[in-house]
Formats: structure tokens, sequence, C-alpha cells
């Protein structure tokens, strides 16, 4: 596989504030379609990597690929529309409209039509369709109708993959989608998320050593800022130093 085939790559990236060190060096790839997870201590800065991903903070060294484009100066606003998107970004947006009518006004927007006013709702059959196909992917057909903030929450965490995932994105980044959530609501929904098209790649951080090992095929764990190792869930599950300075803490959490 070339470089340029890869979905997202990093290049010696790092992150500091004066002699706070919180990214450092980190070069990673991630393939097309993958289902790769970032883990790590309290502290380890992996919300801060998602971050200078997203454009939320810029790097102070290195370089973010997007494909075969180099994106590390792009805005935030830009990189959603290359399809680099994060739930984070969108999670609260629409909370007073219904599941379906939010999902409308993001198909909109990234069809260019958010401006055309004179359109109803009841005029735009094709991104209708393509909303209620998206929310039947995600089990949230029944909801079309709800308000999103009367959803339980594990719902609503649902409806922020489904906003993301209209803006059709190359890949889907997702910090801790299972905060909050009661363990059987979480399990339900990496079960959906399980069964997302492949032309969406997924890195997510979560604390969840169990929804982890499910669900991600590569996992890469980050201590004090740095890649430690990656590898698969059976590389990852039986190496000593992730052991010593994660897995035995988060057994306890």
């Amino acid at each position: 596989m070339s470089l340029t085939s890869l979905t997202l790559r990093t290049e010696g990236l790092s992150k500091h504030w004066g002699g706070f060190v919180a990214n450092s060096d980190i070069s990673l790839t991630f393939a097309p379609g993958s289902r790769h997870a970032l883990i790590g201590p309290n502290g380890a800065g992996k919300t801060t990597f998602i971050n200078l991903l997203t454009g939320s903070f810029a790097p102070s060294a290195g370089r973010v690929w997007l494909g075969d484009e180099d994106i590390t100066s792009l805005p935030q606003h830009v990189r959603v529309k290359r399809g680099l998107t994060r739930t984070f970004q969108i999670n609260t947006l629409f909370a007073g409209l219904t599941v379906l009518e939010s999902v409308l006004l993001v198909i909109a927007e990234r069809k260019g039509q958010q401006y055309i006013w004179y359109r109803t709702v009841s005029t735009q059959r094709a991104e209708i369709d393509e909303a209620m196909a998206l929310l039947t992917t995600l089990k949230l057909a029944a909801d079309a109708d709800s308000i999103t903030r009367n959803l339980p929450y594990g719902k609503q965490r649902l409806v922020e993959i489904a906003l993301a995932l209209a803006t059709k994105p190359k890949v889907l980044l997702l910090d801790e989608p299972a905060a909050g959530i009661p363990s059987g609501e979480s399990a339900a929904l990496f079960e959906v998320m399980a069964e997302l098209p492949r032309d969406v790649t997924i890195l997510f951080i979560e604390h969840d050593m169990g929804l982890v090992f499910r669900f991600a095929e590569r996992i890469t764990v980050l201590v004090g800022g740095k890649v430690l190792t990656e590898g698969t869930p059976e590389q990852i599950i039986a190496d000593p130093r992730v052991k010593e300075v994660y897995l035995g803490e988060a057994e306890h959490d």
C-alpha cells in the first residue's frame, strides 16, 4: 500500500506549551476502513493528538496528511469538507430540533443548500431519503421525529455520530464515545458503530478496555505524549510494557 493511499497519517507530530510537552514526535498511519483505538493513562496526550488532527491546535512540529494532501495548515471547517470529522465539533448544535431535522441541516450544509430558504423540508426528498437511510443504519429511524434533547443520553451520542456521518467523512474521530453511558447502552453503541460502512475510517479514544478489545482492529498506546507501541489487540494485551504502564491501572478503574 502506498503512502498516498493511506487515509490519514502523521509525521513527527508534536505539541508543547513552553516546557510542557503534550505530544512528541508522533508518526502514525491509519489505513482506509480501519478501526483504530488510541489508549493510554490520563495525561498521555490522546485528546491533544485528536485536536492536532482536527486543527483545534496548531502543531509545534510535524505534519498531518489526509490521502496525498498536507492538511497541517488547514482550518477545522475545511478539514471537515476534506473528509475529517470529529463528533465533538457538532455534538450540541441542534438540541431543540428533531433528529431528522438535525441530520437534514448537516446534509444541506454539505451540499451548499443551507441558504436556500424557499425550499421547505418537505420538498427535500433526496435529502430526506439520505437522512433516513443514515438513521436506519444507526438504528435511529424510529426516533426521527423526536426532539434530540429528549432522547436518552446513549441515543444522543448516536445522533452525534449521525451528524458526523452526514458530512460524508473519510475519517471519523471519536473522543470517548461511551463516556457517561451505562455499560449496556455503551455496548449497544459500539455494536452499531461496528456496522458502519468500511469506507469510513474510525479512530477513537476509549477507556473501557472491554470495548476497545472487542471493537478495535489496531491499537496505539500513548504514554507521556509518545507512542509506546502499536499492534493488534492480541499483541497489545500480551505486551508487558502496556500491562505495566496502563492495563494494570485500567483494570482497577
